[in-house]
This record gives structure tokens, sequence and C-alpha cells, in this order.
């Protein structure tokens, strides 16, 4: 399978932008259920989720924020409005990034949040200009997710911290997930790697892995959600990506659902300073 180039992915969001505003609203990432018994809505669940990420972390008035992946704007927006901080969210999606900086005018912000379009991999700021670097369910389209690791820790402050929410490719029983799973979750663009991956990795270009946490069991109900909306967006989704792909993207929704090897980590990591 060729994978897709940054330009592709960014076209694919604008070119379905309407159908994913049916899919995921405001946010586009997994939501957080506390529990079983939790009823709580696709909105509510996905703005849980980025406060949990924002929990796990000390962010200060006045603090600059970089959220890599910005979606349409509302975690860097939810972010700006609680904490008091400045900051700027970039995406490879143009339309994405316009809708972003409407929204952020429209909340009152302009002055000090705004989005422009940049390609992750080559982050287009100087050396140690950020207190945080946010990733919220981006990391996963990147052609290379450690080079974009590296492009954060290269913008952080000394003493500033890098936030990430991303899937996890979990060991389920206390072994590693075996080789169908590992077929499963590394189909398509949706790339998984374990927690001790993950850790490396930060260590190499230098960073100090801080807060690690496991949610997959609270945010594993996106996939039933998703599937839910996805099935009655057919005919919208169908318009964009044809009956034999909405069939392939619906059956690996309910698959994900249900393979315990997929799972989801919240963590941050600290540059020394």
């Amino acid at each position: 399978m060729t994978k897709p180039t940054p330009s592709n992915i960014g076209q694919a969001y604008d070119n379905f932008a309407d159908l994913l505003d049916q899919l995921w609203g405001e946010n586009l990432h997994h939501g957080y259920w506390n529990d079983s018994s939790d009823d709580a809505s696709f909105e509510v669940a996905t703005s849980r989720l980025t406060d949990k990420l924002a929990g796990l972390l000390t962010i200060e008035p006045g603090d600059r924020l970089l959220d890599i992946g910005c979606g349409i704007g509302e975690p860097a927006i939810r972010l700006a409005t609680a904490h008091d901080i400045v900051g700027v969210g970039i995406s490879i999606a143009k339309g994405q990034v316009e809708r972003a900086n409407d929204r952020a005018a429209a909340a009152g912000l302009a002055d000090r949040l705004s989005f422009q379009f940049a390609d992750a991999m080559e982050l287009p700021f100087p050396d140690e200009s950020f207190d945080v670097v946010w990733a919220l369910e981006s990391l996963h389209h990147m052609p290379d997710r450690w080079q974009v690791v590296r492009e954060a820790a290269r913008v952080l402050r000394p003493g500033g911290r890098l936030a990430i929410g991303d899937f996890l490719l979990r060991s389920v029983d206390g072994t590693a997930a075996d080789a169908s799973s590992v077929d499963l979750v590394r189909t398509g663009v949706l790339k998984f790697v374990d927690i001790d991956e993950y850790q490396a990795n930060l260590r190499a270009v230098g960073l100090l892995p801080e807060a690690i946490e496991d949610v997959s069991d609270h945010t594993r109900p996106s996939w039933a959600k998703a599937a839910e909306r996805f099935e009655a967006a057919r005919d919208l989704a169908e318009q964009h990506i044809g009956a034999e792909q909405f069939g392939v993207t619906l059956s690996r929704f309910r698959q994900f659902a249900d393979e315990p090897a997929v799972g989801y980590v919240l963590l941050t990591a600290r540059k020394p300073g």
C-alpha cells in the first residue's frame, strides 16, 4: 500500500470537511468516557480528552503554545481560554487553517491565537520558541513520527513540555500483540507503536518522559460511536469515498472497537533546562 503524503492527507481533510463535521464535530479526535455507565455525548467526551491531556501539564498564564495538527482549532481555543496563554496552531489542510482562524476570531482570541499552514516535519519556527508543544492525535498521520518529535524538541524552550495523545499498540494480558493484531493496526494511515518505543524515541531527542497514562479503556468507545455516526452518514460518505471504501472504513472502525491491542496513550515529556 502506498503511504499517503502530507499533501494527500491535508487535501483529504479539506475535501471531507462536511463529513468530518458530522463524524467528529469540533474536535477531530477521540473522546474520553469515565466508565461503561458514562453516557456523555461525543462532543463532551472529546473536550474531556483535551482536558485530560492538559491536566498532565503545568500551564502558566502567558505560556506560548504550538498545536501540531490543529484541526479546526478547538483544542487550542479551549486551552487559550482556560489558561490565558498565547499560541500558534499548524495544519497541512488549508481549509482547516482558515476555519480555525475564523473560530479564534469569533471567540475573541485573535490577538492571542493564530493558525497557519505548515508541515510539522519542518517546523517554520526558531529554536526554543515555545513553552508547550501539543500533538493530540496528529502524529499517526506523519510520514516520520520521530522526525516531528525531534522538531518539537528543537522548538521547545528549556523546561518546556511536549504533550501527546496518540494511538498505542498495547500488550494484551501481559504479552505483546500477536501478528494478526500488528497487521490490523498498522494498515492505512494508522501507524501504531508501543510505549517502550515511544519512551526510547523521546529520550533519543533529549526529552525526559514524565506522565504516561494508558487511557485505552476510556477512549475505546470512540470507535463504535464513530462507526454509528459513519453509518448514519452513509449517503454523504459514499459521495466522497464510494461504496466500497465506505464498507472498508466502517469495518475497520468496528474491528478497532473490538481489538484489545488497539490502545490510546496520553503522555508528556520535558526538555531539560
